[in-house]
């Protein structure tokens, strides 16, 4: 539900959000309340020593207190479990429970300073009872300073902007008025966001291009977060009712209701060349990540493997260049893709927004230059990740709206800069001339890759490109269809980044509206039935959460709660339909690079258990990752380990003869 408004401001908690913490801090104080009961009632008659008459009526008060907190806390739990997440009629109390509770912290602070100055003046009393106040008083503080913390983490700086208009909305103001209150709630939420982002990255530098990307990352998120009135756990909820959802419409398919396209013999035998060519050059992207990965995937002898290169200096007798510990980088690189020192051109792991590290070897087993660039690393890969606006390349390919990821595309450029203003490529295929060129790499470095190869191929033609897990948000629809030709994408299962975009996290945001809006359950078990879920399987939850068809409401009408889950009239909202948002001229539609081949997971594996999993390759349609899937492994199949695992297993059991089956649930409607 909407965040609560409490001393005239809103707070990044629902009063639905009570009932677990709640529940702890009384299951804390009734253990407690019944050890101080049973302290003073054993030990009253003990307490007739110097100073004695104070401690017990430190107890008694004590006892009291606790009771009179315990009576509120259970009370805040009791209404906070009332309801539903858009339905807090029930749970109007709330803030004057609160109320109540935040008063009883000052004579509980008070009383807890007493009995800290009573006990430090060194009562001579039964040490069982001076013991048990101790404990009590480190309780207290503990208590109180647990609650101080989570007042800091709950505070919303924009709450005093946002709580005039807590339930009436936009409605009582005319078009102009609700623009410009929504106007300068962004430009504040921005600011907001500029200052976390800058004090969390603090040590990544304030260059030009570190302000840019602070600039567009606060806009990104200030434009996504800053029309909703959701606290986290209603995110958390509407995730957890998404992916059971998404559950309950793939195993209510039937097999023939699945679309599929079985592919011909040549596409079959297509697709075993890319999977061998994928299989090959996977070693490349997972080498540019350097020694963290190598160790990461090899921690028991990761470490003996590359010591001794650690300590040893070549660059004198190879040109190559770095940042720190770049001995130990090339250390994994040499164990990870088998070369020869003697094969590699270029090696750089200087690391700076939008410049990312990037290697350059002569393979001589598939005859290629070989160009990787590496992934997601670093804080300031990171604020690369995040500048998603969208900007035009200047290219000579006769494709008209050329425009991509700005991030990506920056440091594509910059890595386009180094290899031909510096001759890195020349001096290449001056020696190996006959070689064809070839860009990889995963994540972050699969979009770079994808863009670099685009740049590359008026000057080199028969450049070839393949993106391991790229962004899905990356190339304009024109510039998707012409890497066609020479880029492939390879998508491991849910992974969430190929289907990350700004226009699919505004549709997951509409879905999540929606789902959370038409849940007729509370918060509290939402989350509670989600983690048992997650956790171990089951069932997935039958309640209903969505409308069908024509029944589908205007989410900008009144829920059943009195507050709406859109702030203040977001002019950028509209649910008539179930397509996609249509995203601001900043943030157009984007598209993943090139083919793509999805390797799909065949039946279940568990949960977190990946020994098992067995998986097969198809050909798959960008419109197939046009939606957030939620799940365990939407994260976990993004790693490169993990990818590199299901692709041995794909190419050994496709060297085996094990074809795939034709359906597939890759194409399930996902609403």
């Amino acid at each position: 539900m909407p965040g609560m408004v409490l001393f005239g401001r809103r707070w990044a908690i629902a009063s639905d959000d009570l009932v677990f913490p709640g529940f702890f801090e009384l299951s804390l104080r009734v253990v407690w309340w019944i050890g101080i009961l049973t302290l003073y009632l054993m030990h009253r008659g003990k307490l007739d020593c110097a100073g004695g008459v104070l401690l017990s009526s430190y107890l008694i008060v004590l006892i009291i207190l606790l009771a009179v907190i315990i009576c509120t806390v259970s009370a805040i739990v009791c209404v906070s479990m009332k309801g539903t997440i858009c339905n807090p009629g029930p749970r109007k109390s709330m803030s004057k429970l609160l109320y109540i509770r935040l008063a009883l912290f000052l004579p509980e602070m008070v009383w807890a300073s007493l009995g800290a100055a009573w006990i430090a003046d060194d009562v001579q009393c039964d040490k069982t009872v001076v013991n048990g106040i101790i404990a009590t008083v480190v309780i207290s503080w503990i208590i109180i300073i647990s609650t101080v913390v989570t007042i800091i983490i709950v505070f919303d700086p924009l709450g005093g902007k946002m709580a005039p208009y807590p339930s009436a909305g936009p409605n009582h103001l005319d078009s102009h008025e609700s623009s410009q209150l929504f106007s300068g709630l962004k430009t504040a939420a921005t600011s907001v966001w500029e200052t976390r982002i800058k004090f969390l990255c603090c040590c990544v530098g304030n260059d030009d291009h570190t302000r840019v990307a602070f600039s567009s990352t606060a806009e990104l998120f200030s434009t996504y977060f800053s029309d909703t009135d959701l606290v986290p756990s209603d995110i958390a909820a509407g995730l957890t009712l998404l992916h059971q959802q998404q559950d309950n419409i793939r195993n209510s398919q039937e097999p023939d209701e699945v679309i599929s396209h079985s592919p011909g013999p040549p596409q079959e035998a297509d697709l075993d060349a890319e999977l061998a060519n994928c299989h090959h050059y996977m070693q490349f992207a997972a080498a540019a990540y350097g020694w963290p990965l190598y160790i990461y995937r090899n921690p028991f002898t990761g470490l003996c493997k590359i010591g001794g290169d650690c300590c040893r200096n070549r660059t004198t007798e190879y040109d190559l260049i770095g940042g720190d510990q770049l001995h130990c980088h090339f250390g994994s690189i040499l164990h990870t893709t088998g070369l020869q020192y003697r094969d590699f051109i270029h090696i750089s792991f200087h690391d700076k927004v939008y410049e990312l590290p990037f290697l350059v070897a002569l393979d001589h087993r598939k005859e290629s230059v070989v160009v990787a660039v590496r992934g997601t690393m670093s804080l300031q890969d990171i604020l690369t990740d995040l500048s998603a606006e969208s900007e035009t390349l200047s290219l000579e390919c006769g494709v008209q709206d050329c425009s991509a990821h700005k991030g990506i595309s920056q440091a594509a450029r910059y890595v386009y800069q180094r290899l031909v203003n510096d001759g890195i490529l020349s001096q290449a295929f001056s020696i190996a001339p006959e070689y064809q060129l070839v860009v990889v790499g995963h994540s972050l470095g699969a979009g770079a890759a994808a863009v670099l190869a685009i740049m590359l191929r008026n000057s080199y033609p028969q450049v070839r490109c393949y993106a391991f897990s790229p962004p899905r948000g990356l190339l304009s629809k024109s510039l998707y269809e012409y890497s066609k030709n020479f880029i492939v994408s390879l998508v491991l299962g849910k992974d969430v980044i190929p289907r990350l975009s700004v226009t699919n996290l505004e549709d997951l945001k509409k879905r999540i509206l929606r789902v959370i809006a038409h849940c007729n359950k509370p918060k509290y078990k939402i989350l509670l039935h989600g983690c048992w879920y997650e956790l171990f399987g089951g069932s997935p939850d039958n309640s209903p959460t969505e409308l069908d068809g024509g029944t589908q409401g205007d989410l900008t009408q009144p829920l059943l709660g009195e507050q709406s889950l859109l702030t203040h009239g977001s002019p950028t909202y509209s649910f008539s339909s179930d397509s996609p948002l249509e995203s601001p001229t900043k943030y157009p539609p984007l598209y993943p690079p090139g083919r793509i081949i999805h390797l799909e997971e065949e039946g279940t594996s568990g949960r977190f258990c990946r020994a098992a999993a067995q998986y097969c390759a198809r050909w798959s349609h960008e419109s197939q990752f046009s939606k957030i899937l939620i799940g365990p492994k939407m994260l976990t199949d993004h790693m490169p380990d993990v990818l590199m695992k299901a692709l041995d297993s794909v190419v050994a059991d496709r060297a085996a003869f094990l074809l795939c089956p034709a359906g597939g649930s890759s194409n399930v409607d996902v609403v």
